[in-house]
């Protein structure tokens, strides 16, 4: 809706004219100073007092107070056209956290040699208490200014905390054994060094010992208190690690600097390899700035064009996954191009079907809608606009694609136009298998970690359970 925003000239300003704005104060606010301002302290003790229900102390606050009287001044009184020239801003009170502040500026004199006005200026709680108090001087200005404003700038906050939630969860969990195959980079070496620093996994360094050594000492890296398994080669390095799973000797393998296909060759083997009766597929756990919160998407990497039976070992894959991150009914989307059957369209006769088996008990754990299109499976208005009822419809947790092509693509538009964070992780195997790529920042190759490390417990939860039923 559109906003008109007119100024008062000098000679239009008279002595105890007033203003006033009510607003909220959020924690959305703060995370927009942090950023221009880079003073992350603001929103820490925002985070504390909200955790603690108590008041938030001033210190800080004040600037918050500072950038909210000079928008009243800014659009309100004078408005358009006015030059800020002096503020002197007190905090009288503590701001309480999630409370609506009304903030108001009144003429108190004007000069007219040089158009200065000076505003008092005050910020009272919705229970009447006073938290800011102080004086502004400004410059009003000399013209009429009448401005039209269709929408205010989006600001799209990258937040750096979406993780934090899966890290912490792993915080009284014990470190995941973890089979690290060919970490012959920089980047695959420092990944797998920085997960076990933070008590993620517990790593066995898999690969010829010489380039190890020679990475971890030039990127000045303590790799000694962690087992170091020598191989030959990269191929040779898949072989070792995935036999330590097969002995047991680690729950997790994480891919190093190899190919993937080279590594997932021989996890398939069917005589040596980890393979289950389920089908591994790839998920990635994608962090958006612009969705409420991290969501799979599965298979952008394995599957290239999966059947209908494919795609119900896809979906439980993920739905584990879910399971691990804390969601204990995930919302999954089946994905097509439309929300429509058609049988033109093999994927949305598959969306229906998968639909229908999960309501037979072939896919448990979850609740499943499709076809969906992107958009209604992503905005919940959008799938109002189309007349269409769902549980999942702009709420999802889990988006299925219809092949490879298709989730390959939105990842990695997502990654590269949405600025999302990417964490990988293939299911399906005896073991979660981490993946990560030399693009990958160090909170994604964590989150890839700590999936992983969730996933594992609730395996070796189910199996304990399991043997103790016997």
């Amino acid at each position: 809706m559109s906003e008109v925003l007119e100024n008062r000239t000098f000679d239009e300003i008279n002595v105890g004219d007033s203003v006033s704005l009510t607003r909220a104060f959020r924690r959305e606010d703060l995370e927009t100073w942090a950023a221009v301002t880079g003073n992350t302290a603001l929103v820490h003790a925002y985070d504390v007092a909200a955790r603690e229900g108590v008041a938030s102390e001033g210190g800080g606050y004040g600037s918050w107070g500072i950038a909210f009287l000079s928008t009243i001044v800014g659009t309100k009184l004078p408005g358009p056209g006015t030059i800020t020239r002096s503020g002197n801003i007190y905090h009288v009170s503590p701001l309480t956290v999630g409370v609506q502040v009304t903030g108001t500026v009144t003429v108190i004199s004007k000069n007219a040699d040089d158009r200065s006005v000076v505003l008092e200026c005050r910020c009272i709680e919705a229970g009447g208490k006073e938290i800011i108090t102080g004086q502004i001087e400004a410059v009003a200005p000399p013209k009429k200014i009448k401005e039209t404003v269709d929408e205010l700038p989006r600001v799209h906050l990258r937040r750096e905390d979406r993780y934090l939630k899966l890290l912490g969860m792993c915080e009284d969990l014990p470190a995941a054994t973890t089979a690290v195959v060919h970490p012959c980079s920089d980047d695959a070496l420092t990944g797998a060094i920085q997960a076990a620093e933070r008590g993620l996994i517990n790593p066995i360094l898999v690969g010829p010992e010489p380039r190890i050594r020679a990475i971890a000492d030039a990127e000045e890296l303590d790799i000694s208190p962690y087992a170091l398994v020598p191989a030959e080669h990269s191929h040779h390095a898949a072989e070792q690690a995935v036999a330590m799973v097969r002995a047991g000797e680690a729950e997790l393998l994480m891919k190093g600097s190899l190919h993937t296909d080279e590594l997932l060759t021989e996890v398939l083997r069917r005589e040596t390899g980890i393979r289950t009766e389920r089908r591994l597929s790839h998920c990635f756990l994608l962090s958006v700035p612009t969705y409420a919160h991290p969501f799979i998407l599965t298979d952008a990497a394995i599957n290239i064009a999966p059947d209908l039976m494919g795609k119900r070992d896809i979906c439980q894959n993920a739905i584990d996954i879910a399971h691990a991150m804390g969601i204990p009914e995930p919302k999954v989307a089946i994905l097509a191009a439309v929300e429509t059957v058609n049988p033109s369209m093999p994927a949305t006769l598959d969306a229906a079907a998968l639909c229908k088996m999960a309501d037979r008990g072939q896919i448990t754990g979850a609740v499943l809608d499709g076809p969906l299109a992107f958009d209604n499976a992503a905005d919940e208005e959008a799938a109002k606009t189309k007349g269409i009822v769902s549980p999942v419809a702009g709420k999802a947790d889990v988006l299925v694609v219809p092949d490879l092509e298709a989730g390959n693509m939105l990842a990695k538009q997502l990654t590269f136009m949405a600025e999302a964070d990417a964490a990988g992780i293939v299911a399906g195997a005896r073991v979660p298998i981490i993946l990560t790529n030399r693009a990958d920042s160090v909170r994604t190759r964590l989150a890839s970690c700590a999936v992983a490390t969730l996933l594992a417990d609730a395996q070796r939860r189910s199996a304990a359970g399991l043997k103790a039923a016997e």
